[in-house]
């Protein structure tokens, strides 16, 4: 099913609170810097060139879902990426790598036993020196989006 002509571009401009069950007819795959953005030109996963032209401040979130002008609904999806993996069954160890990581500003997915943070050998060399476990992987990257994100706080 065409959703536009050829020449023209799909149009995305607002993201959909998901309340009830809503079918995405699309997705989007993008890497953490692209779901930062709010207005740019990417693909669709099928290949149709799609515009995002969101509120100035939109992050995109993997799973969020998005309405083109012509109705089509678009699920994101969180692009793989090259990232670093530190393990440990002990909380407390755990806890300092994320303070470590957080205080050089680094965005990090946190798990019950383990942090992920884009690859970096230096910070790598860092955990491991803390006794925690480094393993790198390319997987999807949904980090913490921080204390602020719900309250309405902006910068």
């Amino acid at each position: 099913m065409t959703y536009t002509s050829p020449h023209s571009q799909l149009m995305v401009t607002k993201r959909l609170d998901a309340k009830g069950p809503v079918s995405p007819s699309a997705q989007l795959t993008l890497p953490l810097a692209q779901r930062q953005k709010s207005r740019f030109r990417s693909q669709l996963d099928t290949g149709e060139e799609v515009g995002l032209v969101l509120p100035r401040g939109t992050g995109l979130r993997d799973g969020d879902l998005l309405e083109a002008e012509n109705g089509l609904i678009i699920e994101v999806k969180s692009a793989p990426e090259k990232l670093s993996t530190a393990a440990t069954h002990d909380p407390l160890l755990l806890a300092q790598a994320c303070y470590h990581l957080g205080n050089r500003h680094v965005p990090v997915q946190i798990r019950d036993d383990r942090v992920s943070y884009f690859q970096d050998h230096v910070l790598d060399d860092m955990l491991r020196a803390l006794g925690l476990e480094v393993t790198s992987d390319t997987a999807p990257f949904e980090p913490e989006t921080g204390a602020y994100h719900n309250l309405g706080h902006h910068h």
